[in-house]
């Protein structure tokens, strides 16, 4: 597993915790009353604190962040703008002290196959992955491939994923979708920089002879990948840890790719063997 790749800062500095505070709230859209009821204060502390004319506690600044669903890198940053320290560590990957993390999921994407699973970080850099993920970039030219690999990077290119992609359209729709959701998140500055060039490349053309998608019960949104000359189908879900209290950890992703159909187990399976 390679080095995670940190994420800047997403928060302005030189602000007080007030405008930061005030920021979060209204980008989750909650009133200072609601808040001050989920965070057992009152709507007068919530405005005095958001004006700059109350300090809130270090317990307080984690309580108001907690009901805000901040992400755990701008806690840390809340936590400055306010005074205190940064209250959750940023352990690199490669830290000896996460070997036992490491070689976990090491062993998890592995016990996945044949089935493509990967590990990414907050910006979609790819830390880890397993040979199934190895056998759909088969092809894919060095400049995509050269780590640190990005997978949203090599999906949407037009000579990455892209034209091998039967509904990328579809699929396209749903990763722009889900980037616009993080970046509403984390509002990380490289993030969106991420999102505007994978949003600008040109789409490819559908491939010629594309017929009707099959009628399958599928459970989600597939994306359906030509491999071959085969034409497999996953569905993708997305896993990450619970309660971490660590900020590299926080923001890891197991993104693993079931397959959507019979025909997709079986091509796996004799592809893998």
């Amino acid at each position: 597993m390679a080095s995670r790749t940190p994420a800047p800062p997403a928060t302005p500095s030189g602000q007080g915790i007030g405008p930061l505070l005030r920021a979060w709230r209204v980008e989750r859209r909650v009133s200072q009353l609601e808040l001050a009821l989920r965070a057992d204060s009152s709507a007068r502390h919530i405005s005095f604190i958001e004006t700059g004319r109350s300090r809130p506690s270090e317990e307080m600044v984690l309580r108001l962040a907690e009901h805000l669903d901040v992400p755990m890198r701008e806690r840390n940053a809340l936590l400055l703008a306010a005074g205190y320290a940064p209250g959750f560590p940023e352990t690199p990957l490669d830290d000896p002290g996460l070997t036992t993390l490491r070689e976990g999921i090491e062993r998890l994407i592995q016990g996945f196959e044949p089935y493509p699973a990967l590990v990414v970080d907050a910006l979609y850099t790819v830390v880890a992955a397993n040979r199934g993920i190895a056998m759909l970039l088969e092809g894919l030219p060095e400049h995509l491939l050269t780590p640190p690999v990005n997978v949203v990077r090599v999906t949407l290119h037009p000579e990455g994923l892209a034209p091998r992609i039967r509904n990328l359209a579809e699929w396209r729709g749903h990763l722009l979708a889900q980037m616009r959701g993080q970046i509403a998140l984390h509002r990380s500055a490289a993030l969106r920089e991420l999102y505007e060039e994978v949003a600008a490349y040109p789409v490819p053309d559908a491939p010629p002879g594309d017929g009707p998608r099959p009628v399958v019960p599928y459970i989600a949104l597939p994306m359906r990948l030509e491999h071959d000359g085969h034409v497999l189908s996953f569905v993708s879900s997305i896993s990450t840890f619970n309660t971490p209290m660590d900020v590299t950890v926080a923001e890891l992703a197991i993104e693993t790719l079931l397959p959507a159909d019979p025909a997709t187990v079986k091509y796996l399976h004799s592809l893998l063997a």
